[in-house]
């Protein structure tokens, strides 16, 4: 007997009778669509709808879960095609060497999400019938650009074939917009969304800051130099996403921390910001009060608002310089939710529109500070499994420390929060097996009644992420 690519029952209990129904609940939920209203999605793909070039470009170059794992297991990124801002004295490989290389290491993402991800992707899309390895690493790169010749694995065909309801994109709050703009001039019916992401205009210590200040003035007519300007410019930029259809915006802070200052301190701050004479106690300064004005914001034009805290972003500082961001070199940090948020919730906490979702790379913290805080503050919800605990037993884990406290409806559902379209499906899959495990283990052990478990899965499958992100 061949045995399967896929389990069937992959992720599901193992002891029945939890295995039985989290069966039964998975059918119900399997083929709903896919509501993506965060991930960083090109918006590009679907303007052009051009084809995608190769398997290595689509599939591994994006990914840094993968290319993160192969760097720690000693292949430089040079290795697998991917080049660098300056030469390190390593060649960079073809796309398909660098496929051959990653190919040959497959076996690092054994028990790991990437695995099942990537496994979803190459044999439920894009029908491959081989398990990847050195030896079929070239048929696989071939057959996947074959694939990838064909119409029906256009970015447009494959929105349309994945079932995604709709799917929102993160963009600068300087970008122009403009494969937005031509989305929806397009007469094509996918909903594909921006999300305002300020951080470049926002964080004095982001390496793009006075470049992004100086765009902001010219696309809004600003004086960014005056606080008043400046935080008006922002809100015409807002204004500009919310009439493409964004309903939420991204905030990525080291910390949860917040603050509430007077203006003549925030004009302040602001002078030293542009005149890049912060010292990193002000740079946080400055931070905090953006947290707190960015959330009266959204008390206004109801974006919801996301934060995803407590990543040291870029932490090598020779990947930084020599390949930049999103390099697989983001590290988890401690954050302080309670003490942080208190500024910004005792000036917007109980604002009738305000949404937060709060997403937090320290577990430590959803039982002891994210649970309670989103249990009692009407504003306040809790963001999925996030990023290194985006996988089956960070999700199991996640899903049994915040429900006790904030039960399910305080939750913000299911979001995918990819680069790579491929893995869309693959996502949400993992997500409605491992949370209709869950619910069935839960009416096992007495906590729910059968007839709840069923909404429940919908609810976690889409109906959350729809409430949650006002789509």
């Amino acid at each position: 007997m061949t045995t399967p690519l896929l389990d069937p029952d992959r992720l599901l209990p193992i002891a029945e009778p939890a295995r039985g129904l989290a069966r039964e609940l998975y059918a119900r939920v399997r083929d709903l669509s896919l509501v993506c209203p965060h991930g960083h999605t090109d918006p590009a793909w679907f303007a052009t709808n051009e084809p995608f070039s190769d398997a290595a470009e689509l599939l591994l170059w994006p990914d840094h879960y993968l290319i993160r794992m192969l760097q720690s297991r000693g292949v430089p990124y040079e290795a697998l095609g991917i080049a660098g801002t300056r030469d390190r004295g390593i060649p960079v490989a073809s796309p398909r060497e660098g496929w051959r290389t990653f190919a040959a290491h497959y076996g690092l993402f054994r028990g790991t999400p990437s695995r099942l991800w990537l496994d979803h992707a190459l044999h439920e899309v894009l029908g491959l019938e081989k398990r990847l390895s050195a030896e079929t690493a070239d048929w696989a790169y071939d057959a996947i650009n074959e694939r990838l010749t064909d119409d029906a694995f256009r970015p447009r065909a494959l929105y349309e074939r994945f079932g995604i309801e709709v799917i929102a994109t993160t963009d600068a709050a300087t970008d122009t917009l403009d494969h937005h703009r031509a989305i929806r001039d397009s007469g094509w019916g996918g909903r594909v969304i921006p999300t305002f992401r300020p951080d470049a205009v926002t964080d004095p210590e982001h390496e793009a800051f006075q470049a992004s200040m100086s765009e902001l003035r010219r696309l809004t007519g600003a004086d960014v130099a005056r606080w008043g300007d400046y935080l008006e410019a922002l809100r015409q930029r807002r204004a500009v996403f919310a009439d493409l259809g964004a309903t939420a915006t991204d905030h990525g802070p080291p910390s949860a921390m917040t603050v509430d200052l007077d203006e003549e301190t925030c004009q302040k701050l602001l002078a030293g910001a542009l005149a890049g004479a912060l010292t990193p106690e002000d740079a946080a300064l400055f931070r905090a009060q953006m947290l707190t004005e960015m959330a009266g914001m959204s008390a206004q034009d109801g974006l919801v608002m996301q934060i995803h805290a407590g990543s040291w972003r870029n932490h090598a500082g020779a990947i930084f310089e020599a390949f930049g961001r999103d390099k697989g070199f983001d590290m988890p940090l401690k954050v302080d939710w309670t003490g942080g948020l208190h500024a910004l919730l005792e000036r917007h906490g109980f604002a009738e529109r305000l949404k937060i979702i709060l997403f937090t790379l320290d577990e430590t913290t959803l039982t002891r500070e994210i649970a309670p805080l989103a249990g009692a503050y009407p504003s306040l919800l809790i963001g999925p499994a996030w990023w290194f605990f985006d996988a089956p037993e960070g999700m199991r884990r996640h899903r049994r420390l915040v429900t006790e406290t904030a039960g399910f409806y305080n939750h913000a559902g299911f979001n995918d929060d990819t680069r790579a379209l491929l893995s869309l499906p693959a996502r949400h899959d993992m997500s409605r097996r491992v949370e209709c495990g869950l619910l069935a283990e839960m009416v096992c052990e007495g906590v729910l009644h059968r007839d709840e478990a069923e909404p429940l899965a919908e609810e976690m499958a889409v109906g959350l992420a729809r409430r949650a992100y006002n789509l």
